[in-house]
């Protein structure tokens, strides 16, 4: 069983985010506004299920899966891509 990760993790600090962005194919106006958020993670841990909340300023982003089943994250409201 994996390590459990539930909890409050806030932002630190971040570095070379915009050209990790950049070779994400995100556009400038959307890198520039990434990398003036600080966002911060909550993580609920149970078993083989996790639910990562991202909490940023402008609005609260949720990821609920199940540890090796793979899934397709809608990043729809972010940037229209859709990935698994």
């Amino acid at each position: 069983m994996p390590p459990n990760l539930t909890g409050y993790y806030r932002f630190v600090s971040q570095e070379n985010m915009d050209n990790y962005l950049r070779a994400l194919d995100i556009n400038v106006v959307l890198r520039k506004l990434v990398c003036l958020l600080k966002p911060d993670k909550e993580i609920i841990h149970t078993g083989d299920h996790m639910v990562i909340r991202t909490i940023t300023s402008l609005r609260d982003y949720v990821m609920d899966f199940d540890l090796g089943v793979q899934f397709e994250e809608d990043l729809g409201p972010v940037d229209g891509r859709k990935c698994q």
